[in-house]
């Protein structure tokens, strides 16, 4: 993960104070399209307001050098750093706490419905599926994968942008102390708890002053959405409104499983929705969202229908072995914007061959309109020195045909039937679609065969 998309004009008088540096700057007006903390990404530029974090492992100060030769002008460091004097350099005590106070200055630029979710299991998951229930019905901004983390959660709430109405992120924590940094950031007005179990316990005494920890992230929010249960409401705030859901005493939502269906009892109405997965953990997951839905006034006959479509959902990039020696990246079931800056980073990180082919969807949920959209693609591709670039779907063929070394399909079966899958030899290989195109189908295409002997 590494840089992200905006395009805000700041003062460095103002970032002086959001920061906040140890020595201000001098007066100077900084249009930034990016923030980034990843020195290696090929998207670095004299726009960029680079992070130098501290990692376990890494120190970003000490590639600052060669960031500056790439053209980067704007540096927030927290160790004294020699670089030229046209470099704006903002001296803090700690640039991951600069970085989250930067993107909380942000976060409140914007006052659309967000909604948080956290717990020990599901939390990817809900949102995932979530995202796959409203996306029809709201622009969404989401966390990319499972960026749930200190570093994470910043970096995904920074890319909102003003097409979007609604924000679905998460958030995880291992200590006591770190949930507070992580409310200012995404300032939820709807929170979700899920399932509270054994996961990170050996941060926390117990399992209750994990839950106490948790449910900091709702001290702002209007309503907290979660399955009703003792622990809850033994700890809940007095004054956050509960919306609640169970299956075996009373809640706002009441659900009862029958055979491969749920039952759904909420005030007047009851109605069954099919199952599209049957064990607990996804039947609690389900749940969870049909109860978020009920809140949003999303209608009953939407709910029935849209419910049983739920996919399963991919948590990380695979990376796998491919015919020819090549090496595939499989991100074959999300395509939205956000995640395909991800993916290219990773294909640059990754590559085992000069040689990099994307085959990409139509792009879902970006925030932009259309011709925006793929603008900044092919701007994405075109700096990640993408060597060819397959399209497939309508739309992606329309707008990026005058990328150089751009071949479009209208689908995935038009694609295997009509290309030359042979052809592809000695290169790295993204592959990255939305679900609707199953692009699966082409990772077991050009997967490598592994043939046992028997």
């Amino acid at each position: 993960m590494g840089i992200f998309w905006l395009n805000m004009k700041i003062t460095s008088g103002t970032l002086n104070e959001i920061l906040p540096t140890i020595a201000s700057v001098a007066e100077k007006e900084l249009t930034l399209l990016d923030i980034s903390i990843d020195s290696r990404s090929l998207r670095n530029t004299e726009n960029t307001l680079f992070f130098a974090l501290k990692g376990t492992n890494h120190n970003a100060h000490d590639y600052l050098t060669d960031l500056y030769a790439k053209g980067v002008r704007y540096f927030v460091v927290s160790q004294q750093v020699h670089l030229p004097q046209d470099a704006l350099v903002f001296k803090v005590d700690d640039t991951l706490q600069a970085l989250q106070r930067f993107v909380a200055f942000y976060r409140k630029t914007y006052h659309f419905p967000v909604i948080g979710i956290t717990g020990s299991n599901g939390k990817t998951i809900v949102k995932e599926w979530l995202s796959q229930l409203l996306s029809p019905l709201y622009n969404i901004i989401k966390s990319p994968k499972s960026y749930n983390s200190q570093v994470g959660v910043p970096l995904s709430v920074i890319a909102i942008n003003e097409e979007h109405n609604l924000g679905i992120f998460e958030a995880g924590i291992s200590k006591p102390g770190e949930m507070n940094r992580l409310e200012k950031v995404i300032k939820p007005t709807i929170g979700i708890l899920t399932n509270i179990g054994p996961a990170h316990n050996e941060g926390f005494s117990s399992k209750e002053e994990k839950l106490q920890e948790k449910l900091k992230l709702f001290k702002a929010s209007d309503i907290l959405i979660s399955e009703k249960t003792d622990l809850i409401a033994a700890y809940k705030p007095e004054k956050l409104q509960w919306f609640s859901w169970s299956f075996n005493q009373s809640a706002n939502v009441r659900f009862e499983k029958i055979g491969s269906t749920l039952k759904v009892n909420y005030l007047d109405k009851t109605f069954m929705v099919d199952l599209p997965f049957n064990d607990l953990a996804s039947i609690e997951n389900i749940a969870t969202c049909i109860t978020v839905l009920l809140y949003l006034n999303v209608t009953v006959d939407y709910i029935i229908k849209a419910v049983p479509q739920l996919q399963t959902v991919q948590m990380r990039l695979q990376v796998k072995k491919g015919i020819n020696d090549c090496l595939l990246i499989d991100d074959s079931y999300s395509s939205d914007y956000q995640s395909l800056k991800i993916a290219l980073d990773f294909l640059e990180q990754q590559k085992t061959h000069q040689q990099k082919t994307v085959i990409l969807s139509d792009i879902f949920q970006s925030g932009f309109l259309p011709e925006v959209l793929y603008q900044k693609v092919g701007q994405l591709l075109t700096q990640n020195h993408v060597s060819r670039v397959i399209g497939i779907g309508d739309k992606i063929g329309s707008y990026l045909k005058d990328i150089p070394q751009f071949q479009s399909f209208p689908d995935t079966e038009t694609f295997l039937n009509n290309f030359n899958l042979k052809s592809f030899r000695n290169e790295t290989i993204l592959i990255k679609g939305s679900r609707s195109f199953l692009f699966e189908k082409i990772v077991t295409e050009l997967e490598e065969k592994t043939h046992e002997t028997v």
